[in-house]
């Protein structure tokens, strides 16, 4: 499956490079081409030699080579590859890639690279947790770079927490499953609903919710990168959206994205409805701000459409629908009830009762229905690999339904 890949390895100043040799043996002996480049800090960790002699090529680490006195082009490398794995990627590393700072060979590789991006970062559990490296973390996945989220375990400093880079082989997983999957959906027209909306009480307060559109956005962006063509349909968010295989639709409210949603709907052979979408909107929204009195304010609300029952009884055979339910009681009875109820092919169950879980939160924990109604738990995971796990199952599913038919 790697035969003939390129991937191009970049190693950051951490004491984890110690585990690059062995990786750069198991991607040789699937087949891949393997280069490396590395910061002058990974150098003191891991010598240029060994991963030299096990790559077989050199390592690019200088703008000059000094012997013969030639530029070496970072251009270059970033369009050879097929995928950049940075590993592992330090605080300070993330840091630049997240502000464009190229002030070393391989963060200039970093940003002339036209290809995949993974990273896994290495660092102590104190610099993990902390807000900023968070914040830069979530900023490259918005971007589309993939996260090897980082082990619990022993740690250089002596603590014992998160933050240990993952080990060679479950990194070689992830670029197996990464090229693996490539092409599953290729064709394929899908459509995604993601966000929040906002019903509109007077002309400055509205009715809404506590979600990003962090999931669904997500889900897109794993369909795109597997080849397929994706409608997404967004409800308000500050979160950004690029990439060539994306179409973005931005709405506002529920009837907005009932319109939207239901005329893409008809050409949509994949279909993900995330969206947190108001149940109810005011039956009529005021012209001018409301004042503050002392008298009690009441405000009579009306049902919003029902996207996803009307998608349901439009559906037909050919086409897959996944609906969400976020539940904090019964939950898996009440996801299954919604499932038959709109006729859906797969539902994602969360619950507000786990931590990490739900709205403004980089990881959830979910489970995925089936129209049997059989239930596959999962742990909890950076909503990137939930993702994964969804479109992994809706995959199973189509392939199943092909089989039987």
């Amino acid at each position: 499956m790697l035969k003939g890949k390129k991937i191009l390895i970049g190693i950051t100043g951490s004491i984890a490079a110690y585990k690059i040799p062995l990786l750069v043996r198991l991607l040789k002996k699937a087949g891949a081409e393997v280069r490396i480049v590395m910061t002058p800090f990974a150098k003191e960790f891991v010598t240029p030699l060994t991963l030299s002699t096990l790559s077989g090529q050199p390592v690019g680490g200088d703008f000059f080579n000094r012997e013969n006195g030639e530029w070496q082009s970072h251009v270059e490398l970033g369009l050879w590859a097929d995928l950049l794995l940075i590993a592992p990627a330090t605080a300070n590393s993330l840091a630049k890639m997240r502000m464009g700072i190229a002030d070393n060979y391989l963060l200039t590789v970093y940003l002339s690279a036209r290809c995949p991006v993974m990273f896994a970062p290495a660092m102590d559990l104190d610099m993990f947790k902390h807000p900023t490296t968070q914040e830069n973390i979530k900023v490259l996945e918005q971007r589309g770079h993939l996260l090897i989220a980082p082990a619990t375990g022993e740690l250089a400093s002596g603590l014992c927490g998160e933050g240990r880079m993952e080990e060679p082989e479950t990194i070689y997983q992830f670029i197996l499953g990464f090229f693996g999957q490539q092409h599953r959906f290729a064709g394929k027209t899908v459509l995604v609903s993601a966000g929040p909306t906002h019903e509109s009480i007077d002309p400055v307060r509205f009715i809404g919710n506590h979600s990003t559109g962090l999931m669904g956005i997500e889900i897109a962006r794993a369909f795109a990168r597997e080849g397929a063509v994706v409608d997404l349909v967004m409800g308000p968010t500050n979160l950004q959206v690029s990439h060539e295989n994306i179409h973005v639709f931005p709405v506002t409210t529920a009837q907005e994205m009932h319109d939207r949603c239901i005329l893409l709907f008809q050409q949509a052979q994949i279909t993900v409805m995330t969206a947190a979408v108001a149940d109810y909107r005011p039956k009529s929204v005021a012209s001018g701000k409301i004042k503050k009195t002392q008298e009690n304010l009441r405000i009579e609300l009306e049902p919003t459409p029902d996207i996803l029952q009307e998608m349901g009884s439009r559906k037909h055979h050919s086409q897959t629908l996944v609906g969400f339910a976020l539940e904090t009681d019964n939950e898996l009875h009440n996801a299954k009830e919604k499932l038959k109820r709109k006729n859906l092919d797969l539902i994602v169950m969360n619950s507000l009762k786990d931590e990490g879980a739900g709205f403004r939160h980089m990881t959830n924990k979910v489970s995925l229905i089936d129209a049997k109604g059989e239930a596959t738990h999962y742990d909890q995971k950076p909503k990137s690999q939930v993702a994964s796990d969804i479109l992994d199952y809706i995959y199973t599913i189509m392939h199943t339904s092909d089989v039987n038919s």
